[in-house]
């Protein structure tokens, strides 16, 4: 295609198109096992914008592939024409009626963002997917979404009322119940809306079709579904049937991933809100084949939910930090659960439920344990079933859990015997495959672990999809129940509904779209499942020699695959956590974990060059990434961006050399040095508006940022003096405190209250010479001074630090380090694991004391005093922000909440450079800042973080006080 026809293209949107290699190479993937370089990337803001991208389509010949979230499993969204992310801009909430119980809503908007917007009427949306805190209602159109919710409540296309959308020549269409009358109306008009229900109603009106679709499509039953067309949906209406239930094109479109028409606004239905007595029953079973048994006789008992997850899930919680917690109530080691949710206007009714559920589970089933969970507990247990896509797709090497045969859906009856003979067919092929998610609707997500790299797996990808094609068609199932057809199942649709029906589909693809612009190759006219994959089979892959240690993944390259797409990193910041600030400020795929960690993939694998992290591409997309780690926490795959960009930013300026500001950010602690030197002269500078004015232009720092002062003595200064008290009598115990650089110069006097709060509560502390933390050296790239950092530290402390003298530290980035990179730059490893263990955030360090009994509430004030905290993000990802709670939780009358805030926006230097402030301030804003406002001058704000602290202040005025600061004001 000619660049001047895109070049036009790109300048008559009201939105963005983007066709750079960084663009086009992050949207080449999505939650599947495809790639595809697409030609552009289309950001439309307006109705006008989708026009002239269809009109562009129709005169160039190429097509649009609609996108959302982007986290389909089957690679609907990839393809080689122009995507269409409706992600940004498509995002309004257009009309609410709670009286009528029905909401109007653009396909971007996300559907737990609506849900919250709207929980306080009493009603919801009811399908509820595994991604649900990013999944948009578009996407969950397209593939007709279902989740968990689904025995109760059913699938997104029982919810569609009506869609208003573009069709393939550009005219607006609303699709929506119409009755008999109105039909025969549609069938006059001289449009291609007039052509395409006329189609409809020719070939369906057949009835030998109508045989040949009650006989070939999957039992009707099976609520679940998601092969093909939903012509079967359209007979069971007034116009074909017996039935009284008006003809709705809404249920054809539903399902039909983006392949008939683009949808620009869309009516649901909405649900009442479950009652709000609720509790969950997991019922542990020591095979697959007794719990499956076990389902239809639970399905009798009226559940809201029928989930099931098996070991290979449980196991792999084992290495996830986040969700260890979550598996409070597993008891034994079994093979499989199942999760069973009641609920019931009373709390008499609910007791009842649940005592008759545990009499069918004890006496219909062979469960062995049955742990009851309320409240909170249930979203916890939730939560561990929902990560099950991104926790498996975390297993280190090239060996992953793929999709292809992981959304079979059957009737419940068929269940165990279907899952029997699918066990049966993965023993032919020595897979041991992972049994998860909807087993109260005949569904689980069924994964093989294949390599496909290696060609002889792409060959088993293949084979076992085509044989459990064949099995699910012997059960008269659905070889798609919500996940779709796409580039991965596409190729069996025409075996599993038969040559009839597939015919039919290929005509309504064909009326509603003869231009074949919309996502075509999905559904019908496929092209082999095992082309276009994201790896090639077969080729050698690149050796990528690091600084940093990422053994842990077999390598950078692998630690960059370690991203399935599953798009974690895109939810808001509504929905809590702290990944991914950048994204909820932009909304930019650029700027999520996702894109990070692909474009790393995509230029470490294709580059040529001898150097290949040389890229502006790769500069571009860290260039927001602010290391603030929630990714490392948060992402179910363990994709730490942080550490990708610290290595990525080393290897980078070997070739570029770094700036003079980045140089005076990096070596900030030498800089401090020199300036406490004069205290009082630096001060009067960096505060005079002419000086700091021309300072900051030179460097390129924000000019509304303020520069932090200097104290007048060093903390080490001032403990080197002898005045200040470091031992109790009788000490309970010794802590060694790692004096870190901010603390050192520029936070001097929350040093000395930690030592005076140390002290007062009868610890002895030590303070030797040692290192600044490397920390600043990190965040810049310059690896190899931090490493110099890294090594001199620990082999000033491994010989000295243990349980019984741990090492404690006041600044979160600095101290963490110990058990984060420290770990990935160290040359003895040894020693810096075991220095990992016993090194603790002051924090945690009070925490444990608490429990032991060391401390008590009665060494602290009566006093009433009410805290809101703000927990730092490494804080968040390495340690957790309960211990702060915990600590100032503890005088007696202290009422003490935790901000529901992501990251602060500062992040070290990110917040002072010029060209970032607006995004820093902004990421601020989400939620730190309105609760900082909304807080009364009596209530105090804590927050250990130094950039916390100054973000806080720059942005709302308020001083916001350490946590040590303010228990030590109030040591009686």
């Amino acid at each position: 295609m000619h660049q001047n026809n895109l070049k036009w293209l790109q300048t008559n949107l009201e939105g963005e198109l983007l066709l750079d290699k960084l663009n086009t190479k992050i949207y080449a993937t999505d939650a599947s096992v495809y790639r595809e370089i697409p030609l552009a990337v289309a950001y439309p803001k307006t109705v006008s914008d989708l026009k002239k991208l269809i009109q562009f389509c129709r005169e160039n010949q190429t097509s649009l592939i609609p996108r959302a979230a982007g986290t389909s499993l089957a690679g609907q969204c990839v393809g080689k024409g122009i995507v269409v992310d409706i992600s940004k801009y498509f995002t309004q909430t257009l009309d609410f009626d709670p009286i009528k119980q029905t909401i109007t809503v653009q396909p971007g908007v996300v559907r737990d963002d609506m849900n919250r917007q709207i929980e306080t009427t009493g009603l919801f949306l009811g399908p509820n997917t595994s991604t649900s805190n990013r999944a948009m209602i578009g996407g969950m159109v397209g593939n007709n979404s279902s989740g968990t919710t689904s025995i109760k409540y059913g699938v997104t296309r029982d919810k569609v009322l009506e869609l208003h959308a573009l069709l393939s020549d550009g005219s607006e269409v609303v699709f929506k119940e119409v009755s008999k009358e109105e039909f025969k109306e549609k069938l006059k008009l001289q449009s291609l809306e007039g052509k395409i229900y006329r189609m409809i109603f020719d070939r369906l009106s057949s009835e030998i079709l109508q045989n040949e679709i009650r006989q070939e499509f999957p039992k009707p039953e099976i609520h679940r579904r998601n092969t093909g067309y939903a012509v079967d949906c359209l007979l069971d209406s007034e116009i074909f049937s017996d039935s009284n239930k008006r003809f709705n094109m809404c249920q054809l479109l539903t399902g039909s991933e983006g392949t008939l028409a683009f949808t620009t606004k869309i009516k649901l239905k909405l649900d009442r809100l479950p009652p709000q007595k609720t509790a969950m029953i997991a019922a542990h079973f020591q095979s697959i084949k007794s719990c499956l048994l076990a389902v239809p006789r639970v399905m009798k008992q009226g559940l809201f939910t029928c989930e099931m997850m098996d070991k290979v899930i449980l196991d792999r919680t084992n290495e996830s930090l986040k969700y260890q917690k979550n598996k409070f109530f597993i008891q034994g080691d079994p093979i499989a659960i199942l999760m069973l949710q009641i609920c019931d206007e009373s709390e008499n009714g609910l007791q009842r439920q649940i005592e008759n559920l545990l009499e069918v589970l004890k006496n219909e089933t062979q469960s062995y344990a049955n742990s009851i969970l309320y409240g909170g507990e249930i979203e916890m247990a939730l939560e561990l079933r929902k990560a099950g896509l991104g926790l498996l797709g975390n297993i280190v090497g090239d060996e992953k859990t793929v999709a292809c045969i992981e959304d079979t859906a059957v009737a419940l009856p068929d269940l165990p015997k279907y899952i029997s003979e699918f066990s049966e067919i993965m023993k032919t092929y020595r897979q041991k495959a992972v049994y998860y998610a909807h087993a109260g609707a005949g569904e689980l997500h069924l994964r093989p672990i294949l390599n496909l790299k290696k060609k002889d797996d792409v060959r088993l990808f293949q084979q076992i999809t085509e044989e459990v094609a064949d099995l699910v068609k012997k059960f008269g199932g659905s070889l798609s129940g919500e996940h779709g057809d796409g580039r991965v199942r596409a190729q069996f649709v025409e075996k599993m509904v038969g040559k009839v029906n597939y015919r039919l589909f290929e005509e309504i693809k064909q009326i509603f779209d003869p231009y074949a612009i919309f996502n075509p190759g999905k559904i019908t006219n496929a092209a082999p499942m095992d082309t276009s994959l994201r790896y090639e089979p077969g080729r050698e892959e690149p050796e990528i020699k690091t600084l940093m240690d990422f053994s842990d993944s077999l390598g950078i390259l692998r630690a960059a695959e370690r991203c399935n797409g599953s798009g974690d990193c895109r939810k808001s910041a509504s929905s809590g956590g702290t990944m991914c600030p950048s994204y909820r400020a932009t909304r930019n795929e650029k700027d999520t974990t996702r894109a990070r960690a692909n474009a790393l993939r995509e230029f470490l694998t294709h580059s040529e060059k001898p150097n290949k992290f040389d890229h502006e591409e790769l500069k571009e997309v860290f260039d927001l990434c602010i290391s603030c780690k929630g990714c490392h926490n948060e992402c179910p795959s363990g994709v730490d961006a942080a550490v990708l960009k610290a290595e990525f930013q080393y290897n980078y300026q070997k070739v570029h050399g770094s700036s003079l500001r980045t140089k005076i950010f990096a070596y900030n602690d030498q800089l401090n040095q020199y300036a406490s030197l004069f205290p009082g002269l630096y001060n009067s500078f960096s505060t005079n508006s002419s000086f700091s004015k021309i300072l900051k232009k030179i460097l390129r720092v924000a000019p509304e940022r303020s520069i932090p002062r200097i104290s007048k003595k060093s903390f080490r200064k001032i403990i080197a003096s002898g005045k200040i008290n470091l031992k109790p009598e009788n000490p309970i115990k010794t802590v060694y405190l790692f004096v870190d650089e901010f603390t050192n110069y520029l936070d001097v006097e929350i040093g000395l209250e930690c030592i005076d709060l140390l002290v007062k509560l009868r610890y002895e502390v030590k303070i030797i010479e040692h290192s600044e933390s490397g920390r600043a050296f990190i965040s810049k790239g310059f690896l190899e001074q931090a490493k110099k950092c890294v090594d001199r530290n620990i082999s000033v402390f491994e010989d000295i630090i243990s349980d019984e003298t741990p090492l404690v530290g006041i600044e979160p980035s600095a101290i963490l380090g110990f058990r984060d990179e420290y770990l990935r730059l160290a040359e003895n490893k040894t020693a810096a694991q075991k220095l990992s263990k016993n090194v603790f955030l002051i924090e945690e360090f009070l925490q444990t004391e608490i429990k032991l009994g060391n401390i008590s509430a009665s060494q602290f004030t009566e006093e009433k005093k009410s805290i809101k905290i703000h927990g730092h993000c490494h804080q968040k990802a390495l340690s957790n922000i309960v211990s702060t709670f915990d600590i100032l939780n503890l005088p007696k009358n202290f009422h003490v909440t935790v901000i529901p805030s992501g990251c602060c926006g500062m992040a070290g230097s990110f917040g002072f450079e010029k060209e970032h402030y607006e995004i820093s301030m902004n990421i601020g804003e989400q939620t730190l800042f309105p609760a900082v406002r909304k807080s009364s001058d009596e209530i105090l704000i804590a927050a250990n973080g130094t950039s916390c602290r100054h973000q806080i202040l720059d942005g709302t005025q308020r001083k916001a006080l350490h946590p040590v600061s303010i228990l030590n004001q109030y040591v009686v």
